[in-house]
């Protein structure tokens, strides 16, 4: 028998109510997200650069029963983002969730098998580093003030980061991903701290590590044409235990149990979605 203080797993991981951001909804791993959200009962806030993409997903959430607004913005834009905000609290009054999804990689940015590290360009460097690290601040200062308003003397909200796990084990060619990765699940432990430090411990925030997962950028990197893997993804393969890629919906159950009251005394933490790839050495 359940002690009568004990909450329902229904009650546990529900989000009924509650109002989602999440940036870089667009995507594939993003819209994933925002989805799972909306499935879990929240009121989700779709937010991308691409005006008509960022309609169809939240469309698509509407046409399931859920709640939702396209909010077309670029996370490097102060200005956009703080109107997408004031659309947000215009439409449901509140801010509970901000999912930071929005991030990538740049071509450029990476060391060639053929070149050197000191030949590395500057500006597309600086364009990772700042779409991935940037990217997270800005959207976590504008959205994460909204959730210290309101009655309560005490501030309550979640914020989750999207990491890689590039940033513990750094991949070869990948310099600008890794290093801006690797600052995110900084800025995550320290942004926890303050925040529940200046605002009280309702504010949280924590960050998920997908592991590899096919997406619009990687795909030619790891699959070939006919659907066999290149020689790159037949090695993550290899050093995946659970020998396959991730789908993009096998990130919803960690965002979820991390954004509800299940998570509440979580914080400050960064959890790998990986397939083992994070615990295998290789041999």
């Amino acid at each position: 028998m359940v002690d009568s203080w004990t909450p329902s797993p229904d009650r546990l991981f529900d989000l009924s109510g509650r109002v989602a951001v999440v940036t870089g909804a667009t995507g594939v791993l993003g819209s994933a997200m925002a989805k799972g959200l909306a499935g879990a009962g929240a009121r989700v806030g779709v937010l991308g650069r691409r005006k008509e993409r960022a309609g169809e997903i939240a469309s698509e959430v509407e046409n399931r029963g859920g709640e939702a607004l396209a909010l077309p913005a670029d996370v490097l834009k102060r200005e956009q983002l703080e109107a997408a905000r004031d659309a947000v609290l215009e439409r449901w009054g509140r801010v509970d969730v901000l999912v930071n999804a929005a991030g990538g990689n740049v071509p450029a940015a990476t060391v060639a098998e053929d070149a050197t590290f000191f030949g590395l360009p500057e500006e597309p460097l600086r364009e990772v580093l700042e779409l991935n690290l940037l990217g997270t601040v800005l959207p976590s200062q504008v959205f994460g003030e909204a959730m210290t308003r309101g009655e309560s003397s005490e501030a309550e909200g979640t914020i989750v980061n999207v990491s890689s796990m590039a940033a513990r084990k750094p991949l070869t060619r990948v310099v600008g991903y890794s290093a801006a990765k690797a600052a995110v699940e900084n800025l995550t432990r320290w942004l926890a701290v303050e925040l529940a430090h200046k605002h009280g411990p309702g504010l949280r925030v924590n960050a998920i590590a997908p592991g590899f997962f096919l997406g619009e950028q990687n795909r030619a990197l790891l699959m070939n044409e006919d659907g066999s893997l290149t020689e790159r993804g037949q090695a993550i393969v290899e050093h995946t235990p659970a020998r396959r890629f991730g789908e993009p919906e096998e990130l919803v159950g960690t965002l979820i149990w991390l954004c509800s009251p299940a998570a509440r005394f979580v914080t400050g933490v960064v959890v790998p979605v990986d397939g083992g790839f994070g615990a295998f050495g290789g041999v």
